[in-house]
């Protein structure tokens, strides 16, 4: 049954879950596998200096930039622009 309503997925959950992490101690999340030029921009607000996740339903999670990095490891970066 669609509903259209907005349910976490593997990666929205994986960031809150880490985000929500009390302790002080250094947080890595990896991201393994090819670009997607429309999968990467989406992530645009994460890698910038503004450290937030933008939803698609409208919710912001803004990242700790103190105890939480990202790492993507690709193959190429044949389809990604600039």
């Amino acid at each position: 049954l669609m509903t259209n309503e907005w349910t976490d997925g593997l990666g929205s959950t994986i960031i809150r879950t880490a985000n929500n992490n009390t302790s002080d101690d250094k947080q890595y999340i990896t991201f393994d596998g090819p670009i997607d030029a429309i999968w990467i921009e989406n992530m645009n607000t994460v890698l910038d200096d503004n450290r937030t996740l933008c939803l698609p339903n409208g919710e912001r999670i803004k990242l700790d930039g103190a105890t939480l990095r990202m790492i993507f490891e690709v193959e190429d970066c044949a389809v990604a622009s600039p």
